[in-house]
């Protein structure tokens, strides 16, 4: 894989990296742009410990050629904890005491972002369709479906 400069709009910073096009967003984000925050799960784009936005849209980090989100917007869990949404999931996860063990929370936190910019006031229904490609181990579903739905609440409630 030849290295080239790739340039990528992370969380509102344009940083440019002596990269491979073909090396996985994943491995970019964690490896050279010490985003951390995004998790190696399964490498097979079946678990969303490694969802991130591009565009606001849900990608799989493990399964994104960087080059894909050249001339796009990259949100991690890192810049979601910046903006109002994020700030209201992230509220809602730890008053509705989602987390257990945690590794998949980010990729959790990320795709009900994306479920609920499209999607403000999603039922049990939309929300389990939303968040059907992330796993959680430690089976914390109904906690997460209710704080995505005190989430929408929180943030309606900024918007009001």
């Amino acid at each position: 894989m030849k290295q080239q400069a790739v340039s990528l709009t992370i969380n509102g910073e344009v940083r440019t990296f002596d990269a491979s096009p073909d090396m996985p967003l994943l491995w970019l984000l964690r490896d050279m742009a010490r985003l951390t925050g995004t998790k190696f799960g399964c490498a097979a784009g079946l678990c969303g410990a490694c969802s991130v936005l591009i565009d606001g849209v849900r990608v799989f980090g493990c399964q994104t050629p960087a080059s894909d989100a050249v001339g796009k917007v990259v949100t991690t869990i890192e810049g979601l904890a910046e903006q109002p949404l994020g700030q209201a999931l992230m509220a809602a996860w730890n008053e509705v005491d989602v987390v257990q063990c945690g590794y998949c929370q980010p990729g959790q936190i990320v795709a009900a972002a994306s479920l609920l910019k499209d999607n403000p006031k999603p039922d049990d229904a939309a929300i389990d369709a939303g968040m059907s490609n992330n796993i959680c181990r430690c089976g914390t579903y109904p906690r997460i479906r209710r704080a995505i739905r005190r989430a929408a609440e929180l943030h309606a409630g900024d918007h009001a």
